[in-house]
């Protein structure tokens, strides 16, 4: 049996956090899934209360860190931040081995637009698909076409086709146009 190593067993236990006990949620599973605006994270830099913080990603991508100031972290998986972290508090001298695990305790909102009762942003919930995201947003107006719903995923340029079982995923925005009579 392979022994984990303290940092690999951080990371393993941050993928487990992330992934909120469903399995359909595989980037966040896997450690893939890429920090944006909005999202908001807890860093406990063990042993060093100071330097621990709740943050939420400001519109420009970056993080306010206790002792080091502005990070930039949008686009980075949440392992690449702890190790951005670490090599930040080192190099600056703050501290010589810092132990750091982060958990993403907020992921950023969805949102829905067009012919549904209540068009507007909503909190991701794990394992959202289109059906679950119109039902938050109160349900079709009369008026709506439930076969030319669009979504488009962050930092896509285009929208794309969508069904009501298509996944929702963080900052996506879903369309529902209205039909032709």
């Amino acid at each position: 049996m392979k022994m984990l190593s303290r940092s690999m067993f951080l990371r393993a236990g941050t993928a487990l956090i992330l992934a909120g006990g469903n399995e359909s949620r595989s980037a966040l599973a896997q450690g893939n899934y890429r920090l944006g605006t909005g999202d908001k994270l807890k860093v406990t830099v063990f042993g060093e209360e100071d330097a621990s913080g709740e943050y939420e990603i400001d519109a420009s991508g970056a993080i306010s860190a206790r002792l080091i100031g502005r990070v930039q972290i949008k686009g980075m998986t949440v392992a690449e931040v702890e190790q951005l972290l670490i090599d930040q508090y080192k190099g600056r001298g703050f501290f010589r081995n810092p132990r750091i695990s982060i958990e993403l305790t907020n992921l950023r909102p969805f949102f829905i637009l067009g012919e549904v009762e209540k068009r507007g942003s909503y909190p991701y919930v794990n394992g959202l698909t289109v059906a679950q995201a119109v039902a938050i947003a109160g349900g079709y107006t009369y008026r709506a076409s439930r076969t030319r719903i669009t979504i488009q995923r962050v930092g896509a340029s285009k929208e794309e086709p969508a069904g009501e079982d298509t996944e929702v995923r963080p900052g996506d925005i879903v369309r529902v146009p209205e039909r032709f009579f």
